[in-house]
């Protein structure tokens, strides 16, 4: 081999054999007698002749080139012909004849040489030439230890490395800026790198790993690692191993001796005039030959060589597809756009376009594929279908611009920027079926006019709480005077009680005087049952404030399971605890429970297989889904609710069920018969894609031409069918007659009465009603029910706000009665907390492309009837009486109150000092406007943590008698210690060494006291009782914060007003809620020596002046001790001490 480089000097293990030569190439021989020369020597004789004879060239494998160049002329008949372009091998197979040799060259012990192995059979030719850089001479070469690679090295201190036999090129990166590259050595995690300077690891893409600098540039780094030798020296002089100079480009195989033949030379094909550098792979199957051009051969034995006998896997990049960007065609929606590279930049990109130029345009779930709804199974009602296969699983379409026949999509006209009252003709919903806001100021709710949104005595829900999205069916349940009776008589011990917590909410409802109330009680209960959760019913604060969530069809979903959970609440009324688990609950005994015998309706289930065997299976329901006819015919037929009705009851429908006879799944109909009249018609309306909403347009339309025939004079036969398109041939339907408000009867489908009939065969008949007419004489009235319209409940389409329930309820005699002393119905819209009489023809429009029908209820007429109404008080006195802590570590006797006894009893009229503290929840939500002003978008979410009552008379004046600190199951943000005392751990049943009781408990206690005629002194009074989700009338709250304040002043803290009547210093560190009610005591009894009879003397005025000087001149701040001495004594209080 052409040498340009002295043999290094170093001892190195002996080299890589190579099959198919007899003889290895040079290396450094062992001194005489070393035992390494004698064991070598010896594996090497089990292999091949020792004597140093001429390089054997047998046959050449078929497909194989092999350059004779510079060879024996007689060796020209064994050469082949060209072989065909080799295709690139990505994963090589192993070569199973190797045989593994340990660094001495000496084979491992214990595996065994099979005897067919012949080491002499491969023959070597050229495979493939590369180019590392072009004109830079290439320095080393290495084959990788562990992946199918060659590594290149050359004089200007750059690397390249190649993968797998087609030489692809895998990296390159600079390893130094001015040295060569002396040797290369490749690790399981890197590749190391030997330079004049440095020694530095890199991983195999080109990322340094650690850099070693030589400390003295004037003793340069070794030129080669100690663990392995190059098998030729790089430029090595070859009369220093062999006997003669070879020829630029030649190299020769030569014994450990040094003895060659001439035979024994080969010619490489190189660019450049030598040879720079040579190694061998690991699995003896490939040479790699590098020239001073810059180029690398790569000599094999084979097509599909193997550079290791066990590589492992190489990672690639991914391909860059910059330059061949593949088309997208848009008018795919499942092109991915993700086939477009985008770069990695800190600019701002072109499509990056500024809020104030675009809108968010969330994207919408697609519609369900039709072959899914056409092999789908209904189970209650949750569906199954097989998979279609028809798209990638989790693939979605783009669907940036809605398709036209979407229903839940419309063009919206912007709003004028002058607002809405000025041109409401341009915004679709009207004002009042708009979502709500409560507006809220540096006063919270005190400012906030509810009266402009409601001019009733009837109570609205806030719609603040997280998932009050519900408030509207709440109401709905209210205004059913059987469910509200059912519920407030209802109280069960079950901590989280739906039953209990409406009953409790439906009391305050009773209580309200057009105030509006909060449902936060019975929704913290409602966000603990586990089968909401399942069902998707709790929902995130930014779904629902988003409009993520289709609500619509969850106020159907949570119609179904309030129902269901309230018939199971309240079918056990024996024991102390109604609650019956959802395992065990059966609505086929629905006499057990009051919702039973309202809502159940008993159906019989017949399965028909094909083989003629019938299944008969009796189950009950709580309500209906409206079921709708196949929309492919054209023209649309008309069809009455009735008829859609019936069709929903007395469902048929085809689908594939288990066959006992025939032991396996057939094809099999489906048919559900009803056996019994609910009192209370419940009816889900499905309308939840574009193909409901249409038929509802269309009905509607049919239902307004036959309307107007009517009112012309034309009498429409009943059962005709009739095409839409052909009313124009029946005449002008106003001719003749002239009409107040047409508007009146668009969009209306459904009828305010419905009359349903069960013939003795047990057959359903079911048929439109009117509300003036009566039952003829001939009905049996056990047998026919007339049903009217008492609510409806809709879906609010608005892209500005995200879309809202609204609810319409036609409310009875008995709550007209109670509220205004009147005796008549009146339909209402129930918007939150804006309430508002509307028309009995507004319930029943529907524009499907802003208000879409969810739920109808239908009651019984006369229904009150049939039902005790009578609501007695469930709660009593016991709940004041002694009570075991739910803390594990609580003291045995109370040390912070000691309870009612018998004779303690409050009576009507009583005082009783209240506090209580709280904990932040969630925080508050605010923004700041441009003003350097900030707006409450949302109020922090507190959560009652104590509550403390103290005797306001008798001898234990003062004394608490209740000082719950509530267990809480939430996670609480900001216990607030400063202000309310608690620390964290008090509300853990399981470290807390507080009186620790449930909210529900405590909630009780307070509610017996207002429903005993109880007056409440504390200060704050007001948002105690909103935090704790009481209604206490107004005669029975004394409130100190108003007793002591001048109108459109500020108002006075506690601390404050004690250090000034009564030379008290309270609330130091943190307040402490038996002190505080406490004082309010003593405040009220100030309060009535310094003003008689609660009137308002001069003097009191006087007095109330004084304590304003006082507090502006302090900074409304209590002195210390040192720097101020009692107020009593100062210049301001001796008109106090006069009266």
């Amino acid at each position: 081999m052409t040498p340009s480089r002295c043999p290094v000097t170093t001892p190195a293990p002996f080299p890589r054999h190579l099959p198919g030569s007899p003889i290895s190439v040079i290396s450094q021989p062992h001194p005489p007698g070393d035992s390494r020369r004698r064991s070598h020597r010896h594996s090497k004789l089990s292999r091949c002749p020792r004597a140093p004879t001429p390089l054997p060239f047998p046959s050449p494998r078929p497909g194989f080139t092999m350059n004779f160049e510079g060879l024996n002329p007689s060796l020209a008949e064994f050469a082949p012909p060209l072989h065909p372009a080799l295709e690139p091998v990505l994963d090589p197979h192993l070569n199973p004849s190797l045989v593994e040799l340990d660094p001495e060259g000496v084979s491992l012990e214990g595996l065994p040489v099979p005897e067919s192995v012949h080491l002499m059979e491969g023959m070597y030719s050229e495979l493939h030439t590369a180019v590392s850089e072009v004109g830079v001479p290439v320095s080393v070469s290495h084959f990788d230890l562990h992946e199918e690679m060659l590594w290149v090295g050359n004089h200007g201190g750059h690397a390249t490395s190649f993968f797998g036999p087609t030489l692809e090129r895998y990296s390159s990166f600079q390893v130094n800026s001015s040295d060569d590259i002396r040797q290369i050595q490749s690790l399981e995690n890197g590749v190391l790198f030997l330079t004049k300077t440095n020694l530095k690891y890199l991983s195999r893409g080109g990322l340094i790993i650690f850099d070693y600098l030589s400390s003295d540039r004037r003793c340069p780094v070794s030129s080669h690692f100690p663990w392995r030798e190059p098998c030729v020296p790089p430029g090595a002089n070859s009369h220093s191993a062999v006997p003669f100079p070879l020829l630029p480009g030649q190299c020769q195989f030569c014994e450990p001796t040094g003895l060659a033949n001439p035979a024994d030379i080969f010619h490489v094909n190189t660019v450049g005039p030598l040879i720079m550098t040579f190694d061998v792979s690991a699995s003896k199957q490939a040479l790699a030959f590098g020239d001073s051009e810059g180029c690398v051969h790569l000599w094999a034995d084979s097509p599909e060589v193997t550079f290791n006998a066990y590589s492992r896997e190489t990672d690639f990049a991914l391909p860059c597809m910059v330059d061949t960007l593949p088309h997208l065609d848009w008018n795919q929606d499942l092109v991915p756009l993700s086939l477009i590279p985008v770069p990695l930049t800190s600019d701002a990109l072109l499509s990056d376009w500024p809020a104030a130029n675009s809108a968010p345009a969330p994207r919408r779930a697609p519609p369900v594929d039709p072959e899914i709804l056409r092999t789908m199974k209904k189970v209650g009602f949750i569906g199954y279908a097989p998979n279609p296969r028809t798209k990638l699983r989790n693939q979605i379409p783009y669907r940036l611009k809605e398709m036209d026949n979407e229903f839940d999509t419309f063009s919206q006209v912007p709003e004028s920027p002058i607002g809405r009252e000025e041109e409401p003709h341009l915004y679709r919903v009207a004002k009042k079926y708009r979502k709500v806001t409560i507006k809220y100021s540096k006063l919270g709710l005190e400012d906030f006019d509810f009266k402009h949104y409601n001019k009733t005595l009837f109570a609205g829900l806030e719609p603040h709480i997280p998932n009050a999205y519900c408030n509207c069916m709440i109401q709905v349940l209210y205004f059913l005077e059987p469910v509200r009776c059912l519920v407030q008589n209802h109280l069960c011990q079950k901590e989280f009680c739906l039953g209990c917590e409406l009953g409790l909410l439906f009391h305050m409802l009773d209580l309200s005087r057009g105030d509006p109330c909060q449902g936060s009680n019975f929704l913290r209960a409602f966000r603990t049952i586990p089968e909401a959760s399942a069902l998707g019913l709790i929902l995130a604060d930014s779904d629902e404030a988003t409009g993520k969530v289709n609500l619509g069809r969850l106020i159907q979903s949570w119609n179904r399971f309030i129902l269901t959970q309230l018939h199971q609440e309240t079918q056990e009324q024996e024991g102390p605890q109604a609650y019956r688990g959802a395992g065990s609950s059966s609505f086929g005994s629905s006499g057990d429970s009051v919702i039973g015998q309202l809502f159940s309706c008993e159906m019989e289930n017949c399965s028909m297989c094909r083989c003629g065997k019938e299944t008969v299976r009796v189950s009950s329901t709580l309500l209906f889904t409206l079921s709708y006819p196949d929309s492919t015919e054209k023209p649309a037929k008309d069809y009455e609710f009735a008829q859609i009705l019936k069709r929903s009851i007395c469902l048929e429908q085809n689908t594939q069920a288990w066959c006992e006879n025939c032991e396996k799944y057939q094809p099999t109909v489906q048919t559900r018969n009803i056996r019994c009249l609910p009192d209370v018609l419940v009816i889900n309306c499905e309308v939840n894609s574009s193909k409901e909403a249409d038929f509802w347009k269309t009905q509607a339309e049919y239902s307004f031409q036959k309307a107007m025939m009517k009112r012309g004079g034309f009498d429409i036969t009943k059962g005709k069918e009739i095409a839409l398109g052909e009313w124009k041939d029946l005449g002008n339907p106003d001719t003749g007659h002239s009409y107040a408000s047409v508007e009146e009867l668009k969009n209306i489908w459904i009828p305010h009465a419905i009359k349903m009939r069960l013939t003795k065969s047990k057959e359903l008949d079911v048929s439109n009603w009117s509300e003036s007419d009566e039952l003829s004489p001939m009905d049996d009235p056990e047998s026919v029910y007339i049903y009217d319209l008492m609510a409806t409940v809709v879906h609010i389409l608005d892209s500005r706000t995200g879309g809202s329930l609204v609810g319409h309820i036609k409310v009875g005699e008995t709550y007209h009665q109670r509220k205004e002393g009147v005796t008549h119905q009146q339909w209402y819209l129930f918007n939150d907390f804006l309430i508002e009489p509307v028309d009995k023809c507004e319930a029943v429009q529907f524009d499907m492309s802003w208000k879409v029908p969810a739920i109808l209820y239908y009651a019984r007429r006369n229904l009150n009837a049939k039902y005790n109404l009578v609501i007695k008080n469930p709660i009593e006195a016991s709940v004041l009486l002694a009570e075991a802590s739910l803390a594990r570590k609580q003291r045995k006797c109370h040390a912070t109150f000691i309870p009612l006894m018998l004779n303690e009893m409050p009576q009507a009229g009583d005082l009783v000092g209240l506090d209580a503290e709280f904990v932040t929840l969630n925080e508050e939500e605010a923004e700041l406007r441009s003003d350097g002003t900030k707006s409450t978008i949302k109020p922090s979410q507190m959560s009652v943590a104590r509550i403390t009552c103290v005797r306001g008379q008798g001898p234990n004046e003062g004394v608490p008698f209740i000082d719950d600190y509530i267990s809480t199951q939430e996670q609480v943000v900001d216990y607030l210690t400063q202000y309310s005392g608690i620390k964290p751990g008090d509300l853990d049943a399981k470290i807390s060494s507080k009186h620790l009781t449930t909210l529900k408990s405590t909630y009780l206690k307070l509610r017996f006291l207002i429903d005993v005629g109880v007056k409440f002194v504390g200060h704050g009074l007001q948002k105690d009782f909103r935090v704790i989700n009481l209604m206490v009338p107004k005669d029975q709250v004394i409130d100190t914060v108003y007793l002591f304040h001048i109108p459109r002043k500020r108002m006075i803290s506690l601390r404050f007003l004690a250090w000034y009547f009564l030379d008290l210093k309270i609330q130091g560190e943190t307040h402490d809620s038996i002190e505080d009610a406490r004082t309010a005591l003593q405040l009220y009894r100030k309060y009535l020596e310094l003003s008689p009879q609660g009137s308002e003397p001069e003097e009191f005025r006087k007095v109330l002046k004084g304590l304003y000087e006082k507090g502006r001149k302090l900074d409304w701040k209590v002195p210390e001790p040192d720097s101020q001495s009692s107020p009593k004594h100062g210049a301001v209080f001796p008109p106090v001490l006069a009266l």
